[in-house]
């Protein structure tokens, strides 16, 4: 459908980025398609290069590809009709870090679970803790459960960790 596309809009010189290797190396010709459910897709394929001046396959691992297929689940759910006018999506990439403010804590000796197995063991909050802290404490700790001293997590089929 892509290709189908891309002719339509006239296109000439074409770069094919696929994440399936199967696909990409039977089109680039280094393994041969024995699937016989597959023979007349790949014959498709071939047409449809004949179309472009320049065209090349790629193989891209799916780990590299997250971009694509992102951009392809918000494509399947616009509805696009007859004399649309739609804009391009622009999307900048920043290659470097953007920290607002850096906040720096000084330790206090005190492991991060120290208030959680405070809480679950003697129902007590930090000195001096706001509403809001005590809020995130108490759902922490329904996470936690404290068998003698020590502190298990429970994971989401209540197996404690």
């Amino acid at each position: 459908m892509g290709l189908q596309l891309a002719i339509s809009m006239k296109v000439q010189k074409l770069q094919v980025y696929g994440d399936s290797m199967l696909i990409i190396l039977q089109t680039q010709g280094e393994w041969r398609t024995k699937d016989s459910k597959l023979i007349p897709y790949h014959e498709f394929l071939e047409e449809l290069a004949f179309e472009f001046e320049e065209i090349s396959f790629e193989y891209l691992p799916r780990t590299q590809n997250q971009f694509a297929d992102a951009l392809a689940t918000l494509a399947s759910m616009l509805q696009v009709t007859n004399g649309l006018d739609i804009k391009p999506l622009r999307i900048d990439v920043i290659t470097r870090p953007a920290y607002c403010m850096l906040i720096e804590e000084e330790f206090d000796g005190e492991p991060w679970y120290h208030d959680i197995k405070n809480y679950l063991m003697k129902g007590e909050f930090p000195e001096g803790s706001q509403a809001g802290d005590k809020k995130y404490i108490a759902k922490m700790a329904t996470k936690f459960f404290v068998s003698g001293q020590t502190l298990y997590k429970r994971s989401f089929d209540s197996i404690l960790l």
